[in-house]
């Protein structure tokens, strides 16, 4: 099975790769990272955004493979939450026809964090450094924020795999996906 992951991050790689791992066997599985131009439109600041980002990306490596990736990470409104937000990874998947869509774990973002991404228009990545959390240049090549806010307990290529591995569940179980009448 060829895999084509839009991304050229390691952690993205990775991660889908874990995934598929689960069900399928390793050497019959090619993963491939795609370098892909995404339109830079800042950070998802909404469940649509971080979706339509992640199929963004999924549609656009699709090529010469049996199923492309897309992982994107942004904001979406949660209810009973201090902030109102939480932060959670999605992944598409799209074989030329469909598209399926997974969640990896979500959290939320310190206080200054959010400022910084809603009122300021800065990136994850950027609202970290300024609120000090961080000094990565770009958090999520490296393990993340969710290994930073979580004490080293879990990192973004755990989040990537999750997601996939929820993606995957309408293509490892077509039985239980039927139309609805």
């Amino acid at each position: 099975m060829k895999v084509a992951v839009g991304s050229q991050n390691k952690n993205k790689i990775d991660g889908v790769r874990d995934a598929f791992l689960r069900y399928f066997d390793e050497c019959e599985l090619d993963v491939m990272p795609i370098a892909i131009v995404i339109e830079e439109f800042g950070h998802p600041k909404n469940l649509r955004e971080t979706v339509e980002g992640a199929v963004k990306r999924a549609r656009a490596a699709f090529g010469d493979c049996d199923i492309a990736v897309g992982i994107e990470s942004g904001l979406m409104e949660v209810p009973y939450t201090q902030t109102g937000y939480m932060e959670a990874t999605i992944c598409a998947l799209y074989d030329g026809t469909n598209i399926h869509i997974g969640f990896g774990t979500a959290f939320e973002w310190p206080t200054a964090v959010l400022d910084g991404i809603l009122n300021k228009g800065l990136d994850g990545s950027q609202a970290m450094r300024v609120a000090g959390v961080t000094d990565s240049e770009k958090i999520g090549a490296a393990e993340g924020a969710v290994f930073n806010l979580t004490n080293g307990q879990a990192n973004r290529r755990a989040q990537v795999e999750q997601a996939t591995i929820t993606a995957l569940i309408r293509i490892v179980n077509p039985q239980y996906y039927k139309p609805l009448a």
